[in-house]
């Protein structure tokens, strides 16, 4: 279930390239109708409600946002590695958010993901028909990583309290329900007006939304209950690996060697880290 669940998250970079509308309205309709299904699908998300989990939603949106609009401007291989980089924002955040010490032990990881982030950004691409505006794109994905680090940090503190394991499962999943519901509404003032458009475009934006997010949140929900999170995070890592193969195979969208070379680099530092700390919540794709 996790193995098909992370399948399906890889195919979000090449789905919002196809979709022949702006980035802005692909992150309010895609998230709009994952929110729908979810909600449907997952009853305990919609007993979870709460402030604590609202403001995890909060910064969730923030995340799926940025990451949707990165991909607009840059190539896939760059958003998702540059996602990726969350393992290094969570080290830096830890100590004040959650008050975890970075240990001696991390630092090796950090340097590893800052390596990875630099050969990404020396891969400098040139202006293309899928990546128009490289430079803000990569921008914008490295900000997706820093807010997907904090609301990691936030799952994480939701997940710290043992005595309510059954409220604070309920509190993770209306986060993520709340986090597509709050990005669907945030991005549809910039979404609008909103001109024709064939139902191929729609069928990508439905794709999007009941597929590559509400279908995977699913089987990552029902997969979470018969494996560890530490086999489910290492699972998840097959995102990351297959974004850019989709986006070449559909488009011909071509990564550089250096941006090919920092995500090897990145991913692997994130496996290491996974091994490490052995996380008591699973990475949760955008």
């Amino acid at each position: 279930m996790i193995l098909i669940a992370a399948l399906l998250f890889s195919t979000g970079g090449a789905a919002i390239k196809l979709a022949n509308f702006t980035g802005w309205q692909v992150a309010s309709f895609r998230s709009g109708v994952a929110a729908l299904v979810l909600v449907i699908a997952l009853p305990a998300a919609r007993r979870g409600i709460s402030a604590r989990a609202a403001l995890v939603g909060v910064v969730y949106a923030l995340t799926l946002v940025t990451f949707v609009l990165a991909n607009r401007l840059t190539t896939s291989a760059n958003a998702i590695y540059l996602q990726s980089t969350a393992p290094l924002f969570l080290l830096l955040f830890g100590p004040w958010l959650l008050k975890e010490p970075v240990r001696s032990r991390d630092w090796p990881i950090l340097g590893a993901v800052l390596v990875g982030m630099v050969l990404v950004f020396l891969g400098r691409d040139a202006p293309s028909g899928t990546a128009p505006n490289p430079a803000l794109g990569n921008l914008l994905a490295l900000s997706s990583g820093a807010a997907y680090a904090v609301m990691l940090c936030g799952l994480r503190g939701l997940g710290r309290d043992a005595a309510r394991q059954s409220a604070v499962r309920s509190e993770g999943l209306a986060a993520i329900v709340m986090g597509n519901a709050f990005g669907a509404i945030a991005a549809l003032p910039f979404a609008l007006p909103l001109g024709p458009h064939p139902i191929g475009d729609w069928g990508v934006i439905l794709y999007l939304g009941v597929f590559q997010i509400g279908l995977a949140y699913i089987l990552v929900t029902a997969g979470l209950r018969r494996v560890a999170a530490l086999e489910a995070s290492l699972l998840l890592l097959v995102e990351s690996a297959l974004n850019p193969v989709w986006t070449w195979w559909l488009l011909r969208e071509r990564p550089t060697a250096w941006a090919l070379a920092g995500g090897a680099v990145i991913i692997g530092a994130t496996a290491v880290q996974a091994l490490r700390s052995r996380p008591q919540v699973a990475e949760v794709p955008a």
